[in-house]
C-alpha cells in the first residue's frame, strides 16, 4: 500500500509549531514545504491514511491508479513557474515523462479531434476538421493566450496582506480583459455559431466540471494554455508527489500525520491559535492554515458563533459547490504496448451539446453518459512495467450529481447494503461497456475493476459532497472578494484551489499565493526560492 505520512498518535506531535496545516492536498504540501525553506517548523495534519489528497494513489489487488492526477501541463519547461514550484517543494526529487504528442483526443460521435501540444499543431488539427471556420478557431487561440495571460494580474491579489488585496480587486476589472469575468459559451458563441465546433473546443470541461453556459472563460482559458504544450505524467506514478515533498518538511523539523483528523480550530481572545483533534488532543502553533476548502473550512471547523458572526452562512451561499464524479479504476492483463493503450487522454461525448446532455443525465440515470474521460496511467508512466510487469490500468470517470447518492450518505464504507451495491453495479457495467466500445481488446484481458462514487470521495478525501473541485468555477465565484488567503480571523489563512482555480495546479499556486500573502513586505522571499532553486550536484561515484 502506497503511504505517505506518519500516523499520527497522541504525543508524538510537538506541543507547539510554527504553521499547522489542515489538510495535505496538494496546496497544503505546498505550502508547508515553501514555509519549511523559510525556516518555520510546519505541521501538516491528513484524516486520510495518506498524504497527498488527490495527488495520491492507492493499490488493490496487484494493481495500482492515481486517483486525480492525470496529467499536468507545463512542468516539460524548466523554468516554468509551475515546474521551478515542484522543483523547490521536493528537492528536484519530483520527475515528469512526456505523454504522446497527442495529449487528447476529444471524441464527439463519429468525429476524432487532436489535441497536439504546440498551437500550431492544434490550430491546424481544428482547421481540418472545421475549415469554414478558421478565422474563428485562430481568433479563439488568440483569446485563450490573452484571457490565461491575464491570470497573474487577476490573482495577484491573493499574494498580497488582506486589505490590500480587497481593495486590489475592486480594480481588477479595469487591470483584465472583460473576458475574465463572461462564461465559456458566452464568448465562444461570439466567435461562432457551430455547435459543434464549440462541442470540440470545451472537449476538456471536465477538466473544471463545469458545461460552457456555467463555466467562467477564465477558467476555461487558463485549463486549454496549461496543456498547448502537452501533458506530463510523474514518473514512478501520483503517489511521487506527496512521497518526494514530505521529506523537504521533515527536513525541517516538521511532519506530516496521517489518521489526524481536526475536529475545531482552536480561537482564543479572537485569535486562531490551534487546532483540537478528534480525540481532544489540542496543537497549537503561531499560524494555522486550512486546505480543507472553504466550505469545511468556514461550515465545520469554525466555531458556530464565530462563523455566525463574521457572516460565512451568507457568503457561501454566494457560490456553489463543485460537481462529484464517478470513477472506474480497471485492472488488465498485459502491458500497455501489448494492449494498444495509449499516452493520450480520450474524451467521449455523445454529441456537442454538453449542456442538454448533462441534463438528460441527471434527471435520469438511464440516459447517456454525457462525458466520458479515460485515461491509462500505466502507459503514462515510465517505470511501471518494471514495477507491474505484465500488468495494465485504465480509469474511465464521468460527472454524477451527489444527490443520486445523498441516502446513503451516513452509512460506512464498504458498508453501504445491498442497494447500493446493485445501483454500483449497473454503473460500473455500463461504464465498462462504454469502454469496451472504444477499446475492444480490453474486454477479454480484464482483471479487476472497482467503481469509485461520490460517497468514496467524501470518505476518504473529507468533502461533504464528494466534489473534486472545490468551489464551481462560474463568473460568480471569481467575484468573491471573501475567498482570500488571509482570513479575518487572525492566525487563520486558507490555501489550495478555493483561493485559485481547480485542479493540482490551481491548488498548487494556491499554496505558493497564501505563502506570499503570509509573508507579507518579506513575500518576495517566497519568490526568492523560485528564483535561485539550483539542483543538488550529484555526488561522484
Amino acid at each position: 500500500m502506497r503511504r505517505s505520512g506518519r500516523r499520527y498518535r497522541s504525543g508524538r506531535a510537538a506541543e507547539h509549531y510554527d504553521v499547522i496545516v489542515i489538510g495535505s492536498g496538494i496546496g497544503g504540501l505546498s505550502l508547508a514545504a515553501l514555509m519549511t525553506k523559510l525556516g518555520k517548523r510546519v505541521c501538516v495534519l491528513e484524516q486520510h491514511y495518506t498524504a497527498g489528497g488527490f495527488t495520491h494513489s492507492y493499490e488493490r489487488e496487484g494493481f495500482e491508479w492515481d486517483v486525480g492526477v492525470h496529467y499536468i501541463g507545463e512542468v516539460h519547461k524548466p523554468h516554468s513557474t509551475l515546474r521551478r514550484l515542484f522543483d523547490v517543494i521536493s528537492d528536484g526529487a519530483l520527475k515528469w515523462a512526456p505523454m504522446d504528442a497527442v495529449y487528447d483526443r476529444i471524441i464527439i460521435g463519429d468525429r476524432r479531434v487532436d489535441f497536439t501540444a504546440g498551437r500550431g499543431a492544434l490550430a491546424d488539427n481544428l482547421i481540418a476538421q472545421f475549415p469554414a471556420e478558421e478565422a474563428a478557431i485562430r481568433r479563439y487561440i488568440e483569446l485563450i493566450d490573452e484571457t490565461a495571460g491575464a491570470a497573474q494580474k487577476f490573482f495577484a491579489g491573493q499574494a498580497m496582506p488582506r486589505w490590500l488585496g480587497r481593495t486590489y480587486q475592486a480594480a481588477r476589472p479595469m487591470l483584465v480583459p472583460k473576458n475574465c469575468f463572461r462564461s465559456v459559451r458566452e464568448v465562444l458563441e461570439e466567435l461562432t455559431q457551430d455547435q459543434e465546433l464549440i462541442g470540440v473546443l470545451t472537449g476538456q470541461w471536465g477538466d473544471y466540471g463545469m458545461v460552457p453556459r456555467d463555466a467562467s472563460f477564465l477558467m476555461h482559458a487558463t485549463v486549454v494554455k496549461h496543456y498547448f504544450g502537452g501533458g506530463s505524467y510523474p514518473i514512478g506514478g501520483s503517489w511521487m508527489i506527496p512521497d518526494t515533498i514530505v521529506p523537504v518538511i521533515r527536513a525541517g523539523g516538521g511532519e506530516v500525520f496521517t489518521y489526524a483528523k481536526v475536529e475545531e480550530i482552536v480561537i482564543e481572545k479572537g485569535r486562531a491559535t490551534g487546532v483540537r483533534m478528534v480525540n481532544g488532543d489540542i496543537l497549537r502553533a503561531d499560524q494555522i492554515v486550512s486546505s480543507a476548502g472553504a466550505r469545511v473550512t468556514y461550515e465545520q471547523l469554525l466555531p458556530v458563533a464565530l462563523r455566525e458572526s463574521l457572516g460565512y452562512p451568507a457568503k457561501l451561499k454566494q457560490v456553489k459547490t463543485s460537481g462529484a464524479h464517478l470513477c472506474i479504476y480497471a485492472g488488465f492483463k498485459g502491458t500497455a504496448a501489448e494492449l494498444g493503450l495509449p499516452r493520450t487522454n480520450l474524451w467521449i461525448y455523445p454529441n456537442a451539446h454538453h449542456e442538454a446532455n448533462v441534463e438528460a443525465f441527471q434527471a435520469d440515470v438511464n440516459a447517456p453518459f454525457p462525458m466520458l474521460y479515460v485515461s491509462f496511467p500505466s502507459a503514462k508512466d515510465p517505470e511501471w512495467d518494471s514495477n507491474y510487469p505484465g500488468k495494465s490500468t485504465v480509469e474511465v470517470l464521468t460527472m454524477a450529481p451527489w444527490e443520486w447518492f445523498e441516502k446513503w450518505q451516513d452509512t460506512t464504507w464498504g458498508q453501504r447494503g445491498e442497494d447500493y451495491d446493485a445501483f454500483k453495479a449497473g454503473l460500473q457495467e455500463r461504464l465498462l461497456e462504454a469502454l469496451f466500445k472504444e477499446l475492444p481488446q480490453l474486454r477479454e484481458a480484464l482483471v479487476y475493476a472497482e467503481l469509485s462514487t461520490p460517497l468514496s470521495t467524501a470518505w476518504f478525501g473529507n468533502y461533504p459532497q464528494g466534489e473534486i473541485y472545490g468551489l464551481d468555477h462560474d463568473v460568480e465565484r471569481f467575484r468573491q472578494t471573501w475567498l482570500h488567503p488571509i482570513t479575518p480571523i487572525p492566525g487563520l489563512a486558507l490555501t489550495g484551489q478555493d483561493v485559485v482555480t481547480a485542479g493540482v495546479g490551481g491548488a498548487l499556486m494556491g499554496g505558493m499565493l497564501t505563502s506570499c500573502a503570509l509573508m507579507g513586505r518579506k513575500a518576495g522571499k517566497v519568490m526568492d526560492l523560485l528564483k535561485h532553486w539550483q539542483p543538488k550536484q550529484e555526488q561522484p561515484a
